[in-house]
């Protein structure tokens, strides 16, 4: 039968045999190594020496499927020799791909061998076949020990990590206890943070009243001390005019005892002028001697004047100086008395600062001792506690024999009436009893809160809040509601005595009534941009009787007397938004309104005018296509970007949108959208759809993903809007957790499988860069070829790949990315918005650039298994991109044009970014 299936081989012809082994290609790729059959083939004469050496040692072949593709390329220029050949190396190394090739069983046999190669080497290659199988059969012996020994390693680890998770079981279970335990012992130190944070207040008061004692001490210290300058500064003056004074008046007293010299010497000489008789040149020598001496005398008289001038203006000036010495005293005294009544001041505020430090040891003095009470308290507490329950654990024994003598009473007696239900309160059911177990494990859970003596700050309050509202969904359906039934149906309690209007500096009224059916009292209009303002109040009515009066606006609704967690913010709510507030509202709650008349006439003009048609403006992105089914609605397509200017269009559940220019942000086709909950419900349906069918190719689901985006958030979070109900007087629908737009939080009782995550809608923003947008191209790979012919253009450049690096390049040029779609969020962080191209692409379109993909040491499969990957992660990212058909390039210039079109396109557009899913208190 070999034989037979031999000649059977040998008589195909050369094309019959190609096509059998083209026939497996894939298989013989991915299952041969060619260094096992290229010694048969090289002994039966079909490769050379150097064939081999280029199969097996050549560099441009990085894998063995290239080394073995061109194999079979050179074997199959050889013709059919290269076939036979090839197929008796498969028979001899690789038997399993034999049997596939050929349908035949594989023989050793001499006879089926072709005369290829002789019997002496066909021997030796046999043998060398033997050797090789012995060897990978001894190896896979030694592989099947080793994993002998490690499958039981892991058996004794298994063990040991269910022991350890069963220890770990139990401390869980005592931790629990535990943690239940330390959340019923704070519930009554909230008394004691609240009488610290009194004398908190207190003591900081206390201290900011010493620091501005402190000040102005320190202010008067500084003027006594340029008085003291300007004192001394004055004295030295003082002393330097006395002394110039003095000096003036020697030398006049010195002139004028000279100028009596004089004189004395001229009598003297007129006297012996008249006794003696002289000559005439004595005559003349005298009279030149007296002419000169009179004119020193006139001389000596000029200056004893201007000497005198001078005395009288120093004396003057002493005058001013004395009396400038004489106030500066006064005011020196003064200052002294004012420093005096200062100090007095400064030792009574040190005083009250002594008692208030003895006030504060005090305070915690009793704090350390209401603590111990405390803790004595809760161990009785503890003990009282296990009491309750081992007599709640007898109280349920005996009721279960009671209702089993009862019932066999009940079988032997007459049917009697029926017990009054009031007795319940004597006897309270199973449900009642697990009801309140409920209500207290709710109440030890709230108990739990900071035991710090500092007073809470507004982050920590906030805080608190988003807690309060992620523990209460989870029990908040199993509660039960005692305060409503204890305001409303308790006769003779004391009644509810309304609060009084409370005014803030912001000039916020809070208004607490009793708003029975409050949109029935109230009617409202508005919308996020505008806000929420009173249209009209019916006459008669509580709201009238309140003072509430149309063109107020509505900040803030607190229901919390009746429902606990219900407080909204409705100063940037829309229309739908505050309409399923206001008709939850049913019983006693408080408003903050607030007088915004010029807000009011502007929409009443508006409206009047036909401008807009509610207060509502924002801007959406639809993650689904919406087909327009009747007259009036909108064609939507996924991605597109939506302005929504009426949230309750008509009075009815749906919203009024346009549709957005890309480029100027003008308004063009208009028309109504159901609103969230409708397109949540729609595309939930869409994708039940899209699942239930089958995909039978690539191409059929990469069209199909382009029907919807999936875009989910936590259960708790929804950074838009929530699942709402689409009528408001339906009460009978299920609740959800409502997180309204960037405003406010308001949580309700929940059902879990209520809590629908996906967001048909997404909330974006816009922004205009006034320089050159980045350029990022997906797939990668494509990135990496595209990047140098981009650059060859003076509008763009290589970046270097780094988000700091990104921030300091060029921004006069488009800056090629080379960036992970990951670190797009980072760019947006950093206001830096990329342009994204996606370049989708074909296998026609992959076999076009193989060359290309060749030098970067990339396959076919590989980019285009890249490139499903990439296109499947930009679902996440939260800014537009840019498409690029398959059927719109043909080769590298032609993908390079089109990307550079798309970038000039791109630049030109408006950027729309979605705001961040979870934001931060």
């Amino acid at each position: 039968q070999g034989s037979l299936c031999y000649f059977k081989l040998r008589d195909m012809d050369e094309d019959r045999l190609w096509e059998m082994v083209e026939g497996h290609r894939y298989r013989i790729v991915r299952g041969v190594s060619p260094s096992r059959l290229t010694p048969y083939l090289r002994q039966a004469k079909v490769l050379g020496q150097l064939d081999e050496e280029e199969i097996l040692h050549n560099p441009q072949f990085t894998n063995r499927a290239m080394r073995v593709g061109h194999m079979l390329d050179l074997l199959k220029s050889r013709g059919k020799n290269g076939a036979l050949a090839f197929l008796e190396s498969l028979k001899l190394h690789n038997p399993d791909i034999y049997v596939l090739i050929t349908g035949l069983e594989p023989s050793i046999d001499h006879n089926n061998f072709s005369d290829l190669i002789e019997s002496s080497q066909l021997t030796e290659c046999l043998a060398k076949a033997v050797s090789s199988l012995q060897e990978e059969l001894s190896q896979e012996k030694r592989q099947k020990v080793s994993l002998l020994q490690h499958c039981r390693k892991l058996k004794e680890n298994t063990a040991r990590l269910e022991a350890e998770a069963e220890s770990l079981r139990g401390i869980e279970t005592e931790c629990n206890r535990m943690k239940r335990e330390l959340s019923a012992h704070f519930h009554e130190a909230l008394k004691l943070k609240d009488e610290l944070y009194g004398l908190s207040l207190r003591y900081s008061s206390a201290l900011q009243e010493k620091d501005l004692a402190i000040t102005r001490c320190r202010s008067s210290q500084e003027e006594l001390y340029l008085m003291k300058q300007e004192l001394q500064r004055a004295q030295m003056s003082s002393c330097h005019q006395r002394e110039g004074s003095s000096r003036i008046s020697g030398d006049a007293q010195m002139q004028t005892d000279e100028l009596l010299k004089l004189t004395k010497e001229n009598e003297h000489l007129k006297s012996l002028l008249e006794l003696e008789t002289f000559s005439v040149v004595q005559k003349d020598i005298l009279e030149q001697n007296l002419d000169d001496a009179l004119e020193g005398k006139q001389e000596l008289l000029n200056r004893l004047h201007s000497l005198r001038e001078q005395a009288a203006l120093a004396e003057n000036q002493r005058k001013q100086c004395w009396e400038e010495k004489e106030n500066t005293l006064i005011e020196c005294q003064k200052m002294k008395v004012d420093c005096e009544i200062y100090k007095e001041q400064i030792s009574a505020l040190q005083a009250q600062i002594a008692d208030l430090q003895k006030e504060r040891d005090q305070a915690y003095n009793s704090r350390d001792t209401a603590q111990l009470e405390i803790s004595q308290s809760l161990l009785e507490k503890d003990s009282l506690r296990r009491k309750v329950f081992e007599l709640t654990n007898e109280i349920c024994e005996l009721r279960k024999k009671a209702s089993m003598g009862n019932s066999v009473l009940t079988d032997h007696c007459p049917k009697k009436k029926q017990p009054l239900v009031r007795m319940h309160a004597i006897c309270p059911r199973e449900d009642s009893q697990d009801s309140l177990m409920r209500y207290l494990c709710h109440d030890q859970m709230d108990s739990f809160r900071s035991c710090s003596p500092i007073p809470p700050c507004k982050l920590s309050l906030q805080r608190r809040a988003m807690q309060d509202i992620g523990e209460m969904h989870q029990w908040e359906e199993s509660k039960p509601i005692w305060t409503l039934s204890c305001l409303l149906c308790s006769p003779l309690s004391v009644p509810m005595r309304r609060r009084l209007a409370q005014r803030f500096p912001s000039r916020i009224t809070t208004i607490a009534f009793q708003a029975n059916a409050l949109l029935e009292q109230i009617s409202i209009i508005g919308g996020n941009q505008t806000g929420i303002f009173i249209h009209r109040v019916t006459p008669g009515s509580i709201a009238d009787e309140m003072s509430l009066s149309p063109g107020q606006q509505v900040v803030l609704v607190d229901y919390g007397v009746m429902e606990p967690g219900f407080k909204a913010v409705l100063e940037d709510a829309t229309l739908e938004e505050a309409l399923w507030v206001l008709e939850k509202v049913n019983g006693f709650c408080c408003l903050s309104v607030k007088h915004n008349m010029e807000g009011y006439k502007k929409l009443l003009t508006d409206l009047n005018s036909k401008l807009v048609t509610s207060g509502d403006s924002f801007y959406i992105r639809s993650n689904l296509c919406l087909e327009k089914q009747d007259s009036g609605e909108l064609s939507v397509g996924c991605h597109n970007i939506l302005h929504v200017t009426d949230t309750v269009y008509q009075g009815q559940s749906q919203w009024s949108a346009c549709q957005v220019n890309p480029y100027t942000m003008k308004d063009m086709d208009a028309g109504t959208i159901p609103n969230y909950f409708q397109a949540q419900q729609q595309l939930i349906a869409l994708i039940q759809e899209l699942a239930q069918k089958n995909m039978v190719s690539r191409k059929v689901m990469s069209s199909q993903r382009k029907l919807v985006r999936i875009v989910s958030t936590s259960n708790r979070i929804n950074p838009l809007w929530s699942t709402m109900e689409c009528s408001f007087s339906d009460s009978n629908k299920p609740k959800g957790n409502i997180y309204f737009s960037d405003c406010f939080t308001l949580s309700f009782p929940v059902s879990p499988r209520n809590c629908v995550s996906l967001m048909p809608y997404t909330f974006v923003r816009h922004y205009r860069p006034g320089q050159p947008r980045p350029v990022l191209v997906v797939p990668a790979l494509l990135r990496k070829i595209l990047a140098d012919k981009l650059c060859l253009s003076r509008e763009f450049e290589k970046c270097p790949s780094g988000i700091q690096e990104t921030s300091t390049a060029n921004v006069n040029v488009h800056a090629c990315l080379d960036l992970g779609l990951e670190s797009v969020q980072e760019l947006l962080a950093m206001d830096i918005y990329p342009i994204i191209i996606l370049i989708t692409i074909g296998e026609k379109n992959a076999k076009k650039i193989k060359k290309a993909l060749q030098r970067l040491g990339a396959t076919e499969d590989q980019l285009l298994e890249s490139a499903r990957k990439e296109e499947a992660q930009l679902e996440t990212v939260s800014c537009l991109y840019r498409s690029i058909a398959p059927d719109a390039w043909g080769d590298l210039d032609a993908l390079n044009s089109c990307v550079r079109v798309a970038v000039a396109d791109e630049q030109k557009k408006v950027v729309w970014v979605e705001q961040v899913p979870h934001r931060s208190f």
